[in-house]
């Protein structure tokens, strides 16, 4: 999926990590900020995905449950919807948000360029390809802190980087680093994409 901060081209990089860390089939992977599923949908067994935005969830709930989304959005659709998105399906609302729009930034104005790419059906087409393999994971809609992690679990955290375009409702990242130490005091081993990290966490790509 095009998502702002998108894992999809960095993902064979990290997925080999990921892999050697987990200790077993059995164990749970999370991610607290599932963004675009680019990581996620390569991982197999219980998996977790969670994310702030609601209607980005509602689209990976629709999906997964068989919806097929829109391969024509026009200027005036997409105007219609951001202006007015409760009379419309939340998972509609997901999806045109975010794949009709520039970069895959949430409202980042309707994607068009001069060739006539039809962004939404590109982006249906992406979206569908990746929903064989999301199929089981657990989604929610929570904040990162709220979410209940099962025991001893693998968690990959892709967090708003510190210094770019804020977060929805605004990121406290001190808050955020406590919370990660906190994780792996509970027995949870965890990974973090980020551009810089406090002194206590160690680099491993």
């Amino acid at each position: 999926m095009m998502y702002m901060g998108s894992k999809a081209k960095l993902a064979k990089h990290i997925l080999p990590i990921l892999q050697a860390a987990r200790s077993g089939p059995e164990q749970f992977y999370v991610e607290p900020f599932v963004g675009g599923a680019n990581m996620i949908d390569k991982m197999t067994g219980p998996r977790i995905g969670n994310d702030l935005h609601p209607e980005l969830i509602a689209m990976w709930k629709a999906l997964c449950a068989g919806w097929i989304p829109p391969s024509e959005v026009s200027r005036e659709l997409y105007t219609a919807i951001r202006k007015n998105p409760s009379a419309f399906p939340t998972e509609l609302v997901g999806f045109v948000g975010f794949l009709c729009s520039f970069g895959g930034k949430w409202w980042g104005g309707y994607a068009a360029n001069t060739k006539g790419d039809n962004y939404a059906e590109r982006g249906a087409r992406g979206v569908l390809k990746q929903v064989p393999a999301l199929r089981g994971v657990q989604w929610f809609n929570l904040p990162y802190s709220e979410l209940h992690i099962p025991e001893s679990s693998l968690v990959y955290l892709d967090p708003p980087y510190a210094g770019t375009t804020e977060y929805r409702g605004g990121f406290d990242h001190n808050q955020f680093w406590e919370w990660v130490r906190a994780l792996v005091r509970d027995g949870h081993t965890c990974f973090i994409s980020e551009y810089s990290a406090p002194s206590d966490f160690q680099c491993v790509l």
